[in-house]
């Protein structure tokens, strides 16, 4: 729900757009191994009723990518998936989450 809220047609915090529900119902959850940019292992993935991204302005930062698709996206200090990391054991998203906290905290210093 939050890559869809901040998306251009809803509070236009994220220059994307995107398409709801685009991977199928609830009933058609699954997971997938997506390529996580900068890294050789990939990032598992579980999509539940998950968006798709249709566009990415030029500024927004591709991190991972299924099937050649962006479905992990950074623009400027605010970071949206398609996916749900907080469901595998894998900590990669949100260690990139707490750098841009950081980052953010520094810049204010």
């Amino acid at each position: 729900a939050g890559m869809i809220v901040l998306d251009r047609d809803h509070l236009g915090l994220v220059d994307l757009s995107v398409e709801r529900n685009a991977y199928g119902r609830q009933v058609a959850s699954f997971e997938a191994d997506l390529r996580l940019a900068g890294e050789d292992e990939p990032l598992r993935g579980v999509f539940i009723r998950a968006p798709r991204v249709r566009e990415t302005g030029e500024d927004v930062e591709v991190l991972a990518e299924r099937d050649g698709e962006p479905v992990l996206v950074r623009d400027g200090g605010i970071l949206v998936a398609s996916f749900h990391p907080e469901l595998t054991d894998d900590t990669r998203v949100h260690e990139l989450f707490l750098n841009a906290v950081r980052e953010a905290m520094s810049v204010r210093a």
